[in-house]
């Protein structure tokens, strides 16, 4: 039975025989080429998904209508180019759908946070946990990439491609593809001079544009995996050994590196902010190094920048994890050297030595959903003291300041800054309330070193000692930018100024001859990740030749005679 002799004998299925023919007779009627969806598509993309492409381009091309026409004319054709090379039958609705969806993503995080989604963003989404990355799922952003994304990739799927020759279907997108880059050529060449200065200087324009910037973000992530899959680890400092520092009469060491979270030096009162974010660190004898710059803006890059004896210009992925970390210099040197890790892993930076993960710890004080708040270190070092008889050094990775959730960093008894933004939608919240669950977070902070100095204090049978330092900073919405993660270039100092804090116990100094009165007047100088790699092997008196005293912070710093009385 046919679909007319079906609504014949059910009336009331007419309507619906009716429905399905006018449909199937609007896609016969309106079908489109290959390359012409590919053109609509682009256009709509430029529309609906580059709101800050534009505003840019507007502010750089001020007062220069044409230029600036000639050159949004000219990337059009380039993107052109680009997509024409999927322009056949069986390639183009997949691939157009997938660049429509990836603009509305993007497009999201760039206009609403200003994050900028290159080949280092792209690696730390690669490298993030589920339960991290579910904080950034929020209303705002399902419904932008439904509205502005899915709806359209429907539209796509469901348009019907116009048949053509066998020549014309593959000729028409060589041609497109052709015509594309020439006449962006034209167009460029037309005032070259200027264009390239602005390409040159503003990296932060063709950084925002969709899909264009995460595409190349992605083919650099990828070349960059494939380049590093078959590295080998280089070893490092095998000649590692204690120094005089460490005599047979003597209480063993115990060292804590706490690697910080997102914490910005900005917002420490130790560093002069306005707001009392560190109450109980003031109150102790510690050292707060106000001027520290990161090695990146983000945890992927670096957390293992800063415990590799490379510094930032010459870091890379690749010569990352093909280099051993000071980790391994103190391990060589006779350490006992564990990871702590309360985030989200350690990089592949503690891949030759004991780690433990807190992360799931069942704890109803500090832990919910997966994610741990810093207070379970605490309970962790009481259990682990009375075990160390060797000179120890433990690094505690916190989950900090982590955004954008800020409100569920600390306990809701530490929100001292009020009113708090307590959702991961910062178009909801005012800024003074995002800055203010942040605030939060750093007293958390600030708590939590002060109890694990305290905890150092109190064991009277080790020599102790603890130094801290956040991986990178954050922007609260300065200048339209929110959590982290942008290229060095273009970051602002929210971003990449970073705190570090050192703390010794009596002992500690004693035992290794370290000035304190030396240490503190370099409070105030200009230091960045560099010097911690050479700085940790200089405070713990390991002897090696790839520690660089011009980096060792404490190496102008200690009375080697005093050592020897010792």
């Amino acid at each position: 039975m046919n679909g007319a002799e079906t609504a014949a004998k059910f009336p009331n299925m007419n309507h619906f025989y009716n429905l399905k023919v006018r449909i199937r007779t609007l896609r016969g009627t309106h079908s489109v080429s290959p390359i012409i969806l590919t053109i609509i598509t682009i256009a709509y993309i430029f529309c609906a998904a580059n709101a800050t492409f534009w505003s840019i381009g507007s502010e750089i091309f001020a007062g220069h209508t044409l230029s600036f026409a000639g050159f949004v004319m000219a990337v059009f054709f380039l993107t052109l180019a680009f997509f024409a090379a999927f322009g056949f039958p069986w390639t183009v609705k997949p691939f157009l759908i997938v660049m429509i969806i990836l603009s509305a993503v993007t497009s999201y995080y760039m206009d609403a946070l200003g994050v900028i989604i290159d080949r280092d963003m792209i690696q730390n989404v690669m490298v993030t946990t589920v339960t991290e990355s579910k904080y950034l799922l929020t209303v705002g952003f399902v419904s932008h990439v439904a509205l502005f994304g899915l709806l359209p990739a429907l539209v796509i799927l469901f348009a019907k491609i116009k048949r053509s020759s066998v020549l014309r279907t593959f000729a028409m997108p060589v041609l497109t593809v052709l015509l594309g880059i020439s006449f962006a050529a034209g167009l460029l060449m037309a005032d070259f001079k200027s264009y390239s200065s602005i390409l040159r200087e503003r990296k932060d324009y063709m950084s925002s544009f969709q899909p264009g910037a995460p595409v190349v973000g992605a083919v650099r992530y990828a070349k960059m995996m494939a380049r590093s899959a078959n590295v080998t680890v280089e070893a490092l400092g095998v000649d590692a050994v204690k120094g005089p520092s460490y005599g047979s009469d003597r209480k063993p060491v115990l060292t804590i590196v706490v690697a910080g979270e997102t914490a910005r030096s900005q917002n420490f009162s130790l560093n002069g902010y306005g707001v009392e974010t560190n109450p109980m660190l003031a109150k102790l004898p510690v050292i707060s190094f106000s001027d520290v710059n990161s090695c990146g803006t983000a945890t992927a890059t670096s957390l293992p920048c800063m415990f590799s004896d490379l510094n930032r210009d010459n870091y890379s992925f690749q010569k990352g994890i093909s280099h051993e970390s000071v980790l391994d210099v103190l391990d060589h040197a006779g350490l006992h050297v564990e990871w702590w890790d309360n985030n989200t892993g350690d990089k592949g930076i503690a891949g030759r030595i004991p780690t433990r993960a807190l992360t799931h710890t069942q704890s109803a004080e500090f832990c919910d959903a997966g994610e741990c708040m810093d207070g379970i270190f605490m309970q962790a070092l009481k259990d682990y003291a009375g075990s160390i008889t060797q000179d120890t050094v433990l690094v505690l990775h916190q989950i900090g300041s982590h955004g954008p959730t800020y409100y569920l960093r600390y306990p809701e008894e530490f929100e001292k800054f009020q009113p708090a933004c307590r959702t991961a939608e910062f178009k909801n919240c005012t800024p003074e309330e995002i800055v203010n669950a942040y605030d939060n977070t750093i007293a958390y902070t600030d708590e939590v070193l002060a109890q694990t100095i305290g905890f150092l204090e109190a064991q009277e049978q080790l020599s102790t000692a603890l130094i801290y330092i956040s991986d990178h900073g954050e922007s609260l919405g300065e200048g339209g930018l929110y959590l982290h993660g942008s290229p060095y270039f273009m970051a602002p100092d929210y971003q990449i100024k970073v705190p570090m804090i050192l703390w010794m116990s009596q002992a500690f100094k004693d035992q290794f001859g370290i000035d304190i009165g030396c240490m503190s007047a370099k409070a105030d100088t200009v230091m960045s990740h560099d010097n911690l790699f050479h700085s940790l092997l200089g405070m713990l008196d390991i002897q090696t030749d790839v520690r660089n005293p011009d980096l060792d912070l404490f190496a102008s710093c200690r009375n080697l005679q005093k050592v020897a009385q010792n």
